[in-house]
């Protein structure tokens, strides 16, 4: 079964200085249908203003994902981390029992596009971390490329849950395939492009849930970006 969440039933504000859509009840944006797909809780796609950003802000007991689609992010957390983001990159930052991060858009003139993504934990009051990691086109063309899992295999960044995150970069005609094991579930994000799933037609900004598919096949109409969860 494939549940589609299009693109424009998702929550929205524009803030000026933020243009933010969230697929999941969100801060002011609550909607009871939408709270959560399994573990995946977050998912805010974000268009932050030349120099402006997230000030200084605590977070606790989430696996946060950052992952960006264009333009430059500035991270700084009480952990002691700071960098730049840029496409290709994936930071993972486990809040756990607690940490206070800020996000920055350091250009005076291009905006910068990402999706922040919060993972619920297997456990309370974790100790915080901090990830970042490369995955470059190649890595990400025609393939599902892993990008995120419980035990960092392949390279990935590891979070604390039994959750798997692939990232792809489908040029047009380009078909992916992904098999479900049994008793999991999956949640596709476009962000760009038109994709088929299974015969379902996704458009940039959808969301779909997919439960009881075993194979998933992923097929390009012109260029598409996307990120795909296997989750338990």
């Amino acid at each position: 079964m494939i549940t589609i969440r299009k693109a424009d039933d998702r929550g929205h504000f524009d803030l000026g200085w933020l243009d933010t859509y969230h697929t999941f009840s969100f801060d002011h944006y609550y909607d009871p249908a939408h709270m959560h797909f399994r573990s995946l809780r977050v998912i805010n796609e974000d268009r932050v203003a030349p120099g402006q950003g997230f000030p200084t802000h605590s977070h606790r007991d989430m696996e946060i994902i950052t992952y960006i689609l264009s333009g430059e992010l500035e991270h700084r957390d009480s952990m002691g981390n700071g960098s730049v983001i840029r496409p290709g990159d994936v930071q993972r930052m486990t809040a756990g029992a607690g940490v206070s991060h800020s996000e920055f858009n350091p250009s005076r003139t291009e905006a910068v596009h990402l999706l922040q993504i919060w993972i619920l934990p297997n456990a309370r009051s974790l100790p915080p971390g901090y990830e970042q990691k490369f995955f470059d086109e190649d890595a990400r063309r025609n393939q599902l490329r892993l990008i995120a899992s419980d035990d960092g295999r392949a390279g990935s960044v590891t979070i604390n849950q039994d959750a798997r995150v692939y990232a792809a970069l489908l040029d047009a005609g380009q078909t992916v395939t992904h098999s479900l094991e049994p008793n999991r579930h999956a949640w596709l994000q476009l962000t760009s492009g038109i994709i088929d799933l299974n015969g379902v037609e996704l458009t940039p900004g959808d969301g779909a849930a997919i439960e009881t598919e075993n194979e998933l096949a992923l097929t390009a109409r012109g260029r598409a970006e996307l990120l795909l969860f296997d989750l338990t």
